[in-house]
């Protein structure tokens, strides 16, 4: 009985030990209160908003077409961390893709700050991938089908993995109300974060002064001016180059000259060589002269299908004499070659200044006739009419979700506390589960071998120490050792279903069988007697039920 139940608790012990955590319940997921112009958060019914494009690009550069192929689909994350919660996934890799949808009504932020947030998981890791968002003008939001690279766009924002490298791109296109081009204001100095596998959340907030923010997961990343931090500037220079000037021919701009008066000295030998023979070497002693370097390969055989006529006399191919790897050197000793201490190589006057110097030569100025200034820039913006993303990437697998586009700094916040902030926690932990530290690893791998090693000392280890601490405090045991507590229990209630079993206690409702006795009788001229599990009823306690 006792190996039985040592057996029982070894067995229980392997299974619990092999599985230290079970799946906590999640949160679930539930659709935001908060209100905005556009928030997305991709429930069931977001094909009636966004249109995957059909349309084809041409690259800058040598004018290849292109479609947009990659296939958009709304589905959970590879690692789900909250039921029921999707996102929009760019699944293809090396591909480009682009998608769009309208706003219910534009969005103009002349006079109210412009707050675009979303999230966005390289659930692959990233290689060279775009996370950007792309916020359409007003009047060509419904391009749907057509949508493109050629799409005209007000503010571009998002994170964009560079290879190597990331960035978060700031971008407005902004209309010079001289010349009525448009050309795209880029920040200079972009924030560059570390991304990694997990949800990371990007916040741009646009005011109407003209100042901006970059949050990165809630955290200031950048601030500034659009009037300072982004070239081209807005306000063009008052004075330009003068096109029409150019640099007089006898306009001296070189610094140095050799000094003419300058003379090679007499005893200057431009031919003297770098090196030369040293003289003073002496050959080693036990240097191997009589021995080549390298010898016919004895293992090599000719081919048989070598024909001399046609290939010519086989040789052998040649490997390092092995007497040579011990000595210094083997076959004609020669001295070695040492620095010259001659040598000076080629004479070249020293430099002085050049008295005929003028400076750098630069065209004069001149009055921009494309001068403007625009002193709140943001006021000059178009109207928003939807949003796209649109984007070429070698990452599949790329995921959006949660997308706030609105005047409030606070419902952004409001709608990342009620998401974001329930998420990243719940991913970090995933991932710390799946990836053990060093120290667990290592406390486990001894733990796996000393299992290994002798089995029934490891769980008797277990088993004691668990006694122990139980003897102080049964709920502090529990807590500090719960998997052999665990494997305690359930060796346990599978010893007392044995037990149970063995002498009908637990088991089906049916009746016990008694064999009559003329039958056991009659039965003994027949054949040797068959033990029965009850024999009579003074030899057992347990009654025949009724």
């Amino acid at each position: 009985m006792r190996s039985v139940a040592l057996s029982v608790i070894a067995i229980a012990a392997t299974g619990v030990l092999a599985n230290t955590d079970s799946d906590a319940p999640k949160p679930s997921f539930t659709p935001t209160t908060v209100k905005a112009p556009f928030i997305e958060q991709f429930t069931d019914d977001w094909t009636e908003r966004w249109t995957p494009s059909e349309a084809t690009k041409k690259t800058p550069v040598g004018g290849e077409t292109f479609s947009y192929v990659g296939k958009w689909d709304v589905e959970d994350p590879l690692i789900t961390v909250i039921d029921g919660d999707k996102g929009l996934v760019a699944k293809s890799k090396a591909a480009h893709h682009a998608i769009s949808a309208p706003f219910a009504e534009p969005i103009a932020f002349a006079d109210k700050p412009l707050v675009v947030q979303y999230e966005v998981k390289y659930q692959k890791g990233g290689n060279c991938g775009g996370g950007y968002v792309k916020l359409l003008e007003d009047g060509f939001q419904t391009s749907g089908k057509e949508f493109s690279d050629t799409t005209p766009w007000v503010v571009m924002f998002g994170p964009d993995l560079t290879c190597p490298g990331t960035k978060v791109h700031f971008i407005f296109r902004y209309k010079s109300p001289k010349t009525g081009e448009t050309e795209e204001k880029h920040l200079k100095l972009s924030p560059r974060p570390t991304i990694e596998k997990l949800t990371n959340l990007y916040t741009l907030i646009v005011n109407p002064d003209n100042t901006y923010e970059v949050l990165f997961n809630g955290e200031s990343d950048k601030k500034g001016s659009l009037l300072e931090d982004f070239e081209p500037a807005v306000n063009p220079p008052k004075e330009i180059d003068d096109p029409e000037d150019k640099k007089p021919a006898d306009w001296v701009d070189a610094q140095k000259i050799a000094d003419p008066e300058a003379v090679k000295p007499a005893d200057w030998d431009e031919d003297a060589p770098y090196e030369v023979i040293d003289e003073e070497a002496v050959k080693p002693e036990d240097w191997l002269e009589d021995e080549p370097n390298y010898l016919p390969d004895p293992d090599a055989s000719k081919p048989e299908e070598w024909d001399d006529e046609e290939d010519g006399d086989w040789i052998a191919p040649t490997v390092g004499n092995p007497k040579c790897a011990t000595a210094p050197g083997c076959g004609e000793w020669k001295r070695p070659n040492k620095a010259n201490p001659d040598y000076k190589g080629k004479w070249y006057a020293p430099q002085i200044d050049n008295p005929a110097y003028k400076g750098e030569w630069s065209p004069r100025q001149i009055h921009n006739p494309g001068f403007f200034e625009d002193l709140t820039p943001v006021k000059s913006l178009s109207k928003i009419g939807g949003v796209g993303i649109e984007l070429w990437t070698m990452t599949e697998d790329i995921l959006f979700d949660n997308l706030y586009i609105g005047h409030s700094v606070d419902d952004a916040k409001a709608l990342a506390a009620e998401t974001f902030e329930v998420k990243k926690p719940l991913e970090k932990a995933a991932e710390k589960a799946a990836t053990p530290d060093a120290d667990e690893e290592e406390e486990s791998s001894d733990a796996l071998s000393a299992f290994k090693e002798d089995p029934i000392a490891f769980i008797r280890d277990k088993v004691l120490a668990f006694i122990e601490a139980a003897q102080v405090d049964l709920v502090s045991a529990f807590k500090t050792q719960p998997e052999t507590g665990a494997a305690l229990a359930a060796a346990f209630f599978t010893l007392l279903g044995m037990i149970g079993a063995l002498f009908g206690l637990v088991g089906g409702s049916s009746p016990a069988v008694v064999k009559s006795t003329k039958k056991t009788e009659s039965s003994e001229k027949k054949a040797a007697p068959v033990p029965t599990r009850v024999e009579s009823k003074e030899e057992t306690p347990v009654k025949k039920r009724k």
